[in-house]
């Protein structure tokens, strides 16, 4: 499990292949200097509540792997996340589509 930690006081837990996608997602919106929402529902620690920060380019990101091989990026989930990051709502957790076509190769060091 690896964790956004956002502005050094929000932190959230996510699976390195899940924060690999968020990862390309984040970064291409802020690249283009795109401000969103973006929320998840919290773990049992935090009352199974709901968090959601407001990103933007001058928000402090820290993108932290628990391992240490890049993940294999599929284009279907970067595509589906970032037409939930482009909508009124923002970006949120979606479930991995299946892959069409050959996987990515991983674009985070």
């Amino acid at each position: 499990m690896g964790r956004v930690i956002y502005e050094d006081v929000v932190r959230a837990e996510f699976d390195d292949r899940l924060l690999a996608h968020l990862q390309i997602v984040i970064g291409n919106k802020l690249r283009r200097d795109e401000p969103f929402y973006f929320s998840w529902r919290d773990g049992a620690s935090e009352g199974h509540g709901r968090t959601s920060i407001w990103v933007h380019p001058g928000a402090s990101l820290v993108f932290k792997y628990l391992g240490g091989r890049p993940a294999t990026i599929n284009p279907a989930w970067l595509d589906a996340l970032m037409r939930a990051a482009n909508a009124p709502g923002g970006l949120y957790i979606l479930p991995e589509p299946p892959a069409t076509g050959a996987p990515a190769e991983p674009d985070v060091a």
